[in-house]
Parts: structure tokens; C-alpha cells; sequence
């Protein structure tokens, strides 16, 4: 009876739709869990201080597992994709959320650094990775022929929800009872949403005989990989590090990472502070890029479905450059109407590159393989934000400012609007999804 109503609902021959097409179902699912996942990463930021002060480990023991972590959650991304190509999305997810769950429950009894790093820094930086934004493109590739931009976006957006939603509990915990009942709702949520995952979410529409949202015809399926998902990941790199698109686009989302996460994300704060202005007040300056992230993100992707996507990538960097030649002028000890201008542009900005990006790489790299493309071309954008927050940090050691870390920043945007504009126009025939223009 659930298959027939199920049918029934993606069937347009039967009259008007009475209950939502399952592909929003699907989305509200792989939101749940993209939304945990961005909860469970934000925690560590707040576990610091009360770990380091009952073990007595140092800042540096304890930024490097949050390090790890960081690098292991990029690199992650493509063998995940490829992972839910050859096992299933609803099985990595869920194994993900549940090894991310066993882990944050394990450091409320462990004793030594090396277990710090093993929990924090491999095991929740794997699981998180896993779940990373390439979850949300191959489920928005799979299951919308039409507002996949929208639904991308809403994908994107959140990182920021989680953050927002569970990071204040998460730290009122770390305050009242404890850090251990901090990484016990972390466990506890991670679990929960586990069992959601295993539920309600589906691999692809042809498991229930429905059509992608919007799509008139099927597309045939893929011949199934004989490889093994990380040599599945790595061949997708070799071919896809074979044409210009993939570089273009790995040059721009490794901008994307330098002057969002890299530069803004790790020291707005002390860069604020710098110039007068209390911590605290930076702290919630940044805590508005992510409420305004989330309209920016979901209308980037509405834009996506209407919109030439690399004349948006190029207009977002443009932007960017733009604000953070700015940013030394609307820096002061009290919040400008300059710095509002700043902090809502920002965060309009913050993430919307990645409906466009996502877009091109499913129109040059096909169907099946933009997921595993795009898991790639995310690690970069991770890397570029490790390098610029290295260097930044670099700038203001040696110069005891960051105006010239803004202006590096700045020119790579600007060159960005170059890399974006030159990306051809070329696409795949989406009707043979395994077809790549690779050779």
C-alpha cells in the first residue's frame, strides 16, 4: 500500500498531487542530517577550553586533533561520494552518523591526547566529511530535474542552521553541567538522526518507481562500478584533472575556502579586536554572516535554476574582492553602519558560490560522476581555507596588521572573476549520464 501511494504521488497522470513528491521528502531527510553534521563539527570550537582545562593539554594538543579534523573532513568528500555510488547513500550516511555518535560518546571517558585525536580528529572528521556538501549534491543531482539550484542551495544553507540551532545548547552545556553532556547531545543527536536516515531516506527515485522532481522521461541507468569506491575516487581524478573545467573550478572554490573560512572565519575576531573592538561583539558580528548565509545561499541557488551559473560565480567574487578592500576602513572599536554593510554582504555571500559550482559540475562532468567531482573540488576549497588562515596568521605576525592578508585575499577574488568567466559553455549529453567529455 506505501509503494502504491508513494506511485501515486509521482504519478502526473492521475490528476493533481495530493501529498509532496518523495524527492522533498528525501530533501528534508539529507537536510536533517547535513544540519547534525554542521552541529557536530561546530562543538569541537567549544569543547577546547574545558577539555584543555581538566587534562592540562596545551592549545596546540588540542588545535591540532581540531586540525586533523579539518583536513580529514575535505578530503573525506570524494571517496564519500563515491562511497554512496557504489554502496548507497541511506548506508554511508547512516554508518557515517553512527561512527560520529560512537566517537563523541567515547571522549567523555578517555584519558589521554592520543584518544583526542583518534576520536576527534580521524573518526568525527571522516564521519563528518562524509556528510560533507557533497551529500547534498548527489542527492539534489538524483532526485530534481527541476529546482535543483533551490534545493542545492537549501543544502548549503545548512552548515549555517546547524551551527546557529544546536551550537548555543551545545556550549550552555559546556557552561552548566559539563563538557561530557556537551559530547553526549552531540552522540545522542547523531544516533537520533541515524535512525531517521535509515528510515526515510532513499538511494535513487527508481527504487520506488518515481521520476526525478520535474523530470518527463527516465534516464537510463548508469552501468554499475566494478571499482572499489576509492579507486573509484581516484580514477574520477584522473580524468576529470584532464580538462580545464576541473581546475577552474577547483581554483575558484579553493578562493572560495581562503577568503571565507581561511581569512574571515578565523580572524574577523582578533582582527576586530585589534582595532578596539570587544571580542564579544566581534563574535556576534559573525554570528549574523551565518543568519544572513542562509537567505544568501537559498536565493544563490533560485538563481542557479535562471542564471548562466559562471555569471554568478564571477559576480560573487567580484563582490567579495570588493568588500574586503573595504574591510580596514570599516573596522573600529564600535559597529559602523560601514560594518553592517560589510557583515550582511558577507553573509549574503558566504556560501552561495556552491549552487553555481555544483551546477557545473553536473554540466560538464555528467549525472554519475559530478558527485565524486564535486567531493574533489570541496577538498579544495578546505585546503585553500587551511592555506589562507596559515597566512593570514603569517601577515600579522610579521606586519602586526592584516592589511595586507585583505588585500591578497582581494586579489585572488579578483582572479577568480577570470577563472569563472573562462570556464566554457561545453556540456554533456545528460541522456547517457555515464558519458563525460574526458576523453
Amino acid at each position: 500500500m506505501t509503494e502504491d501511494l508513494e506511485e501515486f504521488v509521482g504519478d502526473r497522470s492521475r490528476g493533481p498531487r495530493t501529498l509532496p513528491h518523495r524527492a522533498w521528502v528525501v530533501a528534508a531527510v539529507t537536510l536533517a542530517a547535513l544540519v547534525a553534521a554542521a552541529a557536530f563539527r561546530s562543538s569541537t570550537g567549544v569543547l577546547l577550553e574545558p577539555v584543555e582545562d581538566e587534562f592540562g593539554w596545551s592549545r596546540a594538543t588540542t588545535s591540532g586533533a581540531v586540525s586533523l579534523n579539518l583536513v580529514l573532513y575535505g578530503l573525506t568528500a570524494p571517496f564519500a561520494a563515491a562511497f554512496m555510488e557504489r554502496f548507497g547513500v541511506r548506508r554511508t550516511v547512516a554508518v557515517a552518523l553512527v561512527v560520529v555518535g560512537l566517537s563523541s560518546a567515547a571522549t567523555t571517558v578517555m584519558t589521554a591526547a592520543w584518544q583526542l585525536w583518534l576520536l576527534w580528529g580521524v573518526l568525527i572528521g571522516i564521519g563528518t566529511g562524509a556528510m560533507a556538501l557533497v551529500l547534498g549534491a548527489v542527492v539534489a543531482n538524483r532526485w530534481f530535474e527541476t529546482h535543483r539550484g533551490l534545493v542545492t542551495g537549501l543544502f548549503s544553507a545548512a552548515n549555517a542552521t546547524g551551527q546557529l540551532v544546536f551550537l548555543p545548547v551545545i556550549a550552555r552545556a559546556a557552561d552548566g553541567p559539563g563538557w561530557r553532556w556537551a559530547a553526549g547531545i552531540v552522540a545522542v543527536l547523531a544516533l537520533l538522526v541515524a535512525v531517521l536516515v535509515a528510515i526515510g531516506l532513499v538511494d535513487h527515485p527508481r527504487e520506488r518507481g518515481l521520476l526525478p522532481y520535474g523530470a518527463t522521461a527516465p534516464t537510463p541507468p548508469a552501468a554499475p562500478s566494478t571499482l572499489s569506491p576509492a579507486r573509484r575516487a581516484l580514477t574520477t581524478l584522473a580524468r576529470a584533472s584532464r580538462s580545464w573545467p576541473f581546475w577552474a573550478l577547483v581554483l575558484t572554490f579553493w578562493v572560495c575556502g581562503w577568503s571565507t573560512n581561511g581569512i574571515i572565519q578565523t580572524h574577523f575576531v582578533p582582527a576586530a579586536h585589534d582595532h578596539g573592538m570587544p571580542a564579544t561583539t566581534a563574535a556576534g558580528l559573525l554570528a549574523v554572516v551565518g543568519i544572513f548565509d542562509i537567505a544568501g545561499t537559498v536565493g544563490s541557488g533560485w538563481l542557479t535554476d535562471r542564471v548562466d551559473p559562471r555569471l554568478l560565480l564571477a559576480g560573487y567574487y567580484l563582490g567579495r574582492g570588493v568588500s574586503l578592500l573595504a574591510l580596514d576602513a570599516v573596522l573600529a572599536p564600535g559597529v559602523e553602519p560601514g560594518m553592517w554593510v560589510f557583515i550582511v554582504f558577507y553573509g549574503l555571500d558566504w556560501v552561495a558560490t556552491v549552487p553555481p559550482t555544483v551546477a557545473l559540475c553536473r554540466t560538464h562532468f555528467g549525472l554519475e560522476d559530478s558527485g565524486v567531482v564535486f567531493g574533489w573540488v570541496f577538498a579544495s576549497h578546505m585546503v585553500g581555507a587551511g592555506v589562507g588562515a596559515s597566512v593570514a596568521g603569517w601577515v600579522r605576525t610579521a606586519q602586526g596588521d592584516y592589511h595586507w592578508a585583505w588585500l591578497g585575499a582581494a586579489v585572488l577574488c579578483f582572479a577568480a572573476v577570470a577563472i569563472a568567466l573562462a570556464i566554457p559553455r561545453t556540456t554533456v549529453r545528460e541522456q547517457d549520464p555515464v558519458l563525460t567529455p574526458l576523453g
